[in-house]
C-alpha cells in the first residue's frame, strides 16, 4: 500500500486547485457532488436539529414529541415520571461548537424496571415520497444511505438504532451504537445499502421510519441479525438488550443533528433556517394560538363553518384538538352574529369536503353554538388554541 503526497490537486484545464491538502491530515475540496447526493436538500428529514418544538418544549404524556417530527415513546418501565423535552445546548458541549443550538432529551424519574413488555424508543416517520424520490436506489445492494447523529447518555453501553421500511412486506434494517462515555456527546454514522426485498411507495402515507431503541424487554427481543435487512418481526425487533440506562436511576438520553443522506459518505450536516425548518414541520403539524379571527357562516341553529388557513399544506386530513395555552387562557371561540353573540368551548372538527389536498385553507365546524343556518358571521379565538394534527 502506498500514499500519494501532494500539497493540492488540480484539472490540466483549470485555473484553480480542487483540493488542497493541510498539514493536519485535512484538506479544503470544491465539490459539486457529496457522495451521490446533492449539496442542497441532502437531508431527507426535517427538524435534524430540533430547532422546531411547536407542541410544548417539555412533556410527560406518552407519545410525546419533544422536537417537531421526532416521538417518544414508553411503557410499563415503573421509572416514574418520563419526561420528553427540548433542551439547550451550552457553549462546552461539542455540537454547539458545529452550530447545534438544541436537543431532545427523555429523562427517567426513577429506576425502572426491565419487564418483558418494556419499551422506550424514539421515532421519526419520513413520508414514502420523499424517500422513493431521493435518488437513492432502495432496491439495489449497491446504493446507500447514510446515517448520522449526535448522541448523548448518562450511560456508557450499547444501544441498538433502525430503519424499517413499511410498504409491502416489512422490512428491517437494525444496527448497534455505544456511548465514548458516560454524558458525552458521540457521533455516530452508520451506512446502509438497498436491498431487493424493500419497498417504498411514492404516496404521502408513511413510507420509512429511523427509530433509535433505549430498552425493549424479550417480548420484543430474540436473535435479531445486525447489519443487514430481514423482515421485520414485532417479538424479534433486537437482540436481547441491556437494561443498564433503565435501572441506573434517573437517567437521560439525549439526540441532536440527525441526518439521512444518499450515497456512501458521510457530510456535515445540512443546517437550514428556522423558517425553512418550521414551515416543513407544518406539513405535520400547525398549532394555531389565540387572538385568531375568521369569516364564517351558520350552519343550522347550533354551528358554524369558518375557513382557517394553515401556513402551508398539511399531509392529510387533520385531527383537531384544543387546550389552554401558556398563558393559561382557556380555549374558547365567540361568533359575532347579525342579533349578538355566542360562545363555545366545543373542539372543532372538519367540515364536510372542509380539506383538499394541496390547499392551506380548511372549514372548521364547531357546535354548541346559537346561530342561523346561512347567516353570515365572525368568529374570534381570544384565548386557548386549535392544533392541526396530520402525523404519519
Amino acid at each position: 500500500m502506498s500514499t500519494l503526497k501532494v500539497d493540492a490537486i488540480r484539472h490540466n484545464s483549470a485555473t484553480s486547485d480542487a483540493i488542497t491538502t493541510a498539514a493536519d491530515g485535512t484538506c479544503t475540496a470544491k465539490l459539486t457532488s457529496i457522495g451521490g447526493g446533492g449539496l442542497s436538500h441532502r437531508n431527507l428529514l426535517i427538524n435534524g436539529a430540533m430547532n422546531i418544538a411547536q407542541r410544548y418544549t417539555s412533556s410527560t404524556s406518552h407519545p410525546a414529541y419533544g422536537a417537531d417530527r421526532f416521538r417518544w415513546g414508553f411503557g410499563n418501565h415503573s421509572a416514574g415520571t418520563v419526561t420528553a423535552s427540548q433542551q439547550s445546548l451550552t457553549s462546552s458541549d461539542t455540537p454547539y461548537t458545529l452550530g447545534f443550538r438544541k436537543y431532545t432529551r427523555l429523562a427517567l424519574g426513577q429506576a425502572g424496571t426491565a419487564a418483558a413488555n418494556t419499551y422506550i424508543n424514539l421515532t421519526y416517520k419520513a413520508e414514502a415520497q420523499d424517500i422513493a424520490n431521493s435518488g437513492w436506489d432502495y432496491t439495489s445492494a449497491s446504493s446507500y444511505i447514510t446515517v448520522s447523529f449526535w448522541f448523548k447518555c448518562s450511560t456508557n453501553q450499547t444501544f441498538y438504532a433502525e430503519c424499517k421500511t413499511v410498504d409491502g412486506t416489512a422490512q428491517s434494517y437494525v444496527f448497534s451504537f455505544t456511548a465514548s462515555g458516560n454524558n458525552t456527546w458521540t457521533k455516530i454514522t452508520k451506512t446502509i445499502p438497498g436491498n431487493s426485498n424493500l419497498q417504498i411507495d411514492n404516496d404521502a402515507n408513511a413510507g420509512f421510519d429511523i427509530r433509535w431503541y433505549l430498552f425493549y424487554g424479550t417480548d420484543y427481543t430474540n436473535n435479531k441479525t445486525l447489519n443487514s435487512w430481514s423482515a421485520y418481526s414485532g417479538s424479534n425487533i433486537l437482540p436481547d438488550m441491556a437494561s443498564t440506562w433503565l435501572t441506573a436511576g434517573a437517567s437521560t438520553f439525549d439526540v441532536t443533528g440527525v441526518q439521512v443522506e444518499v450515497g456512501d459518505t458521510v457530510t456535515t450536516f445540512e443546517h437550514r433556517s428556522y423558517q425553512d425548518e418550521f414551515l416543513r414541520c407544518c406539513r405535520y403539524y400547525y398549532k394555531l394560538e389565540r387572538r385568531f379571527t375568521a369569516a364564517g357562516r351558520g350552519a343550522g341553529t347550533s354551528a358554524y363553518l369558518a375557513s382557517v388557513s394553515t401556513p402551508v399544506p398539511l399531509r392529510a386530513q387533520p385531527t383537531l384538538g384544543t387546550g389552554t395555552n401558556s398563558s393559561s387562557e382557556s380555549f374558547s371561540i365567540r361568533v359575532y352574529k347579525y342579533d349578538g353573540i355566542s360562545d363555545s368551548s366545543a373542539t372543532p372538527t372538519v367540515g364536510t369536503g372542509g380539506w383538499a389536498a394541496g390547499n392551506n385553507h380548511i372549514t372548521i365546524y364547531q357546535g354548541s353554538h346559537s346561530v342561523v343556518d346561512d347567516r353570515v358571521l365572525n368568529i374570534y379565538m381570544g384565548g386557548g388554541y386549535i392544533d392541526f394534527n396530520s402525523e404519519l
